[in-house]
């Protein structure tokens, strides 16, 4: 009775070690070895480009489609939006933007901590934005120079595209961590501003706005679960159970050693 006893409140600790799922499921990425092979050009270059990336597909109740990819190497994050049900473009007008919150910290005013990438569609010049502004009227951001190493890029993805070879809208982003820090859990949202319908496609899609460009607070942010912290070779769930069953079978074995005796 004793063992059973001693399982059943292990299993109680593993149960609550195992983190809630959020209203939106966190976006996943992935170490990858490939990512300083892509060809900054607005577009999947060659077919196998993106491919050790994870994915997110991101659906909308009006048919728009996003394939979202990313991955982390080295000093960088690598973001691709593969906008595959945009086919009709607005030079210029279009634009994507993603932004991190460094330490997660949901703050209801964007501080020092935030940061928002964005670029126009068939554009290689990015811009930077930062939280900590006491202006209202920018959502509290100021722009700042761009980062040594950042890279936005957007263009048309074609007949290299592993999801459809019709001429569509993409954008490929590299963010420096010496920037967005180091971490395995950041603040995220992603906003695809469509200039011809006057409409904001984002992520968290709860997260809606009808005003282009006002940036939501971070309290309101999902979250992009990164591996740019060494994760420990068994997350915190899995290490609870090994003990937990060594445990078992330890207290199991001297158990019936004593009733031997």
């Amino acid at each position: 009775m004793v063992h059973i006893k001693l399982f059943g409140a292990i299993t109680i600790l593993i149960v609550l070690a195992i983190p809630v799922a959020s209203a939106s499921e966190p976006v996943m990425i992935t170490v990858s070895s490939t990512m300083d092979k892509v060809i900054f050009d607005g577009k999947w270059t060659f077919y196998t480009e993106w491919k050790q990336s994870s994915l997110n597909t991101i659906s909308y109740n009006d048919s728009t489609l996003i394939q979202l990819r990313s991955a982390h190497q080295g000093n960088f994050i690598y973001i691709l939006i593969d906008e595959v049900s945009k086919t009709r473009f607005n030079k210029h007008g279009d634009m994507a933007i993603i932004c991190f919150d460094k330490n997660n910290s949901k703050s209801i005013t964007p501080n020092e901590n935030d940061y928002c990438f964005g670029n126009s569609f068939d554009n290689n010049n990015p811009f930077t934005l930062r939280g900590g502004s006491p202006l209202e009227e920018t959502d509290h951001y100021m722009k700042i120079q761009n980062p040594e190493g950042l890279v936005g890029v957007s263009g048309v993805s074609d007949e290299n595209d592993r999801y459809t070879d019709v001429p569509h809208a993409s954008y490929e982003f590299r963010i420096p961590t010496d920037v967005v820090g180091r971490s395995d859990d950041y603040g995220f949202y992603l906003a695809l501003y469509d200039k011809s319908s006057d409409h904001v496609y984002s992520w968290p899609q709860e997260v809606t706005t009808s005003v282009p460009f006002k940036i939501p607070p971070p309290k309101n942010w999902g979250e992009i679960i990164s591996p740019d912290k060494s994760l420990p070779e068994f997350p915190w769930p899995i290490f609870m159970m090994v003990l937990s069953f060594s445990l078992i079978v330890f207290v199991t074995r001297r158990h019936f050693l004593l009733r031997g005796n």
